[in-house]
Parts: structure tokens; C-alpha cells; sequence
């Protein structure tokens, strides 16, 4: 799949932590988010590097991006030809990251990016990563509150299926130790929504760490949701059976195998 990349040179030291920034139809509030979270990392103290990946907007996002990149000397960026997905998007930023720890988060900041701090401080303690677990505010409107059963409902069905000790596996707030969870990342194969759950599946399987932080979510009233509920939630069942048996598959494979 073609690209056009707009990379700046990885000049002075590692950073301690690179964001990975997925964006996709993010027109409407990209530039107040990324000053937000500027400010949060400037005053956290930590170095750190911006890395921007646009999945082919079809609004003005890519321009944003480009505008921001020429004023942040910690930031590149990736713009895409062809739209690849939510995972695809962002297991490509962890692997053009460059920091001891590497994480993203949603740009809508339904998470606020002030919340970085804490799980820097979580794998600074000890952890091989840190997530946010969401603590809803319903509110009134319907669409809210359809989305707060959808979600709800989701970590139900992921519970009862993979039997994970994690309460919120779709969120869209993840760090992690770079060199710990690029060997889990090659193991993932959703390029969607599903990836979130896919990645906290295999980071457990695999030995990770990883903390859960309770953080609020507010949901933003301005901004249109690219995510489709019907479409959507039937895509994430048919990957959710689809991960479920692959994962019999390989546990019956390494019973034979004697592993």
C-alpha cells in the first residue's frame, strides 16, 4: 500500500516517550486537542516525541497535521493513501516510534491526555503498561447513552469469552514499554476496532503487565463519531469469534506440541 511521508529526522536523544496520533475526519477539534496535550507533556517534564499518522481523512485533517508538524520540532508525520484502519494506523506509529515507552490515545480527548502523567507513573512503578479503564458519565442525549450500553455490553462479552483479568480492553488510552509490546504487536492481525482487544489479549498471554487506571470519559456533544453502532458491533462479533477460535486453535497446536 502507497504512502506519502512527511518525516522529520530523528535528531538529539531518545525521548522517553513517544504518542502515537491516529487520526482519521478529526477536522473539527485536532488543533485545540494537540495543543492540549502539548501543554500536559511540556509541563510533565517528560522528552518526548509526537507522532502523527493520518488514515486518509477525507476532510481537512491531513492539512491540520501538516500545520502542526511545521510548528512542533518533536513531531512527524505519515499520511496515508489509502485508508488502513484503526490498527493498522496505530501498530504502524509504534513501530516508527522512537521512545522507551510508546503509547496513544484518542485525539477526541473523551479521555483527557491529562491522565498521560499517571500512566507514565504506573510503568515507572514496575508495570509493562498502562490503560485507562473508563468511568462513564451517561448523560442525556440518546446516542450517549446507546453507546454507554454498547460499551458496557462489550466488556460483558469480552469477559465471558476470553476470560480476561482487564475490565475495559477497547479503550482507546494504551502505553506501554516499546520493547516489551513490539513482540506482542507482531502477533496481532486486526487492522480495525478490534485491535484494542487483540493487543490486551496477547499482552496477557504473553507475561505483560499491564495496569488498568481508572480515568473519567466525557463524551464530546461537537464532535460526529466515525464509529457506526450496527455496522460496527457485528464487525467486532465476527472478529471477536473469529480471535476466539484462533486462540483454541493454537492452545490445541501447543498441547501436541507438548509445550
Amino acid at each position: 500500500m502507497s504512502e506519502v511521508r512527511a518525516q522529520r529526522t530523528a535528531e538529539g536523544p531518545t525521548p522517553e516517550l513517544s504518542v502515537v496520533v491516529a487520526c482519521y475526519q478529526e477536522e473539527g477539534h485536532l488543533r485545540e486537542s494537540v495543543r492540549e496535550l502539548v501543554a500536559t507533556l511540556d509541563e510533565s517534564g517528560v522528552s518526548y516525541e509526537l507522532v502523527f499518522l493520518d488514515d486518509c481523512s477525507r476532510d481537512n485533517t491531513a492539512a491540520i497535521v501538516r500545520e502542526l508538524v511545521a510548528g512542533l520540532p518533536q513531531a512527524r508525520a505519515v499520511y496515508h493513501a489509502q485508508n488502513v484502519g484503526r490498527g493498522g494506523t496505530v501498530s504502524e506509529g509504534f513501530r516508527l516510534a522512537r521512545g522507551r515507552i510508546v503509547g496513544f490515545l484518542d485525539i477526541d480527548l473523551e479521555v483527557h491526555c491529562r491522565h498521560i502523567p499517571r500512566m507514565l507513573a504506573a510503568i515507572h512503578a514496575g508495570a509493562d503498561g498502562a490503560t485507562a479503564y473508563r468511568e462513564y458519565s451517561v448523560g442525556v442525549s440518546w446516542n450517549g447513552f446507546v453507546r454507554h450500553v454498547l460499551s458496557q455490553g462489550y466488556r460483558w462479552i469480552v469477559g465471558l469469552f476470553l476470560r480476561l483479568p482487564y475490565r475495559d480492553t477497547e479503550t482507546g488510552f494504551k502505553f506501554f514499554v516499546r520493547e516489551r509490546v513490539l513482540p506482542v504487536l507482531d502477533e496481532t492481525r486486526d487492522r480495525g476496532w478490534f485491535w484494542d482487544t487483540e493487543i490486551m489479549v496477547l499482552a496477557h498471554r504473553a507475561g505483560l503487565k499491564i495496569v488498568e487506571v481508572p480515568c473519567p470519559f466525557v463524551r464530546r456533544g461537537d464532535k460526529q463519531s466515525t464509529v457506526r453502532v450496527f455496522r460496527d458491533t457485528w464487525r467486532y462479533m465476527v472478529a471477536l469469534r473469529a480471535f476466539r477460535k484462533r486462540l483454541r486453535e493454537e492452545e490445541r497446536l501447543s498441547e501436541r506440541r507438548g509445550e
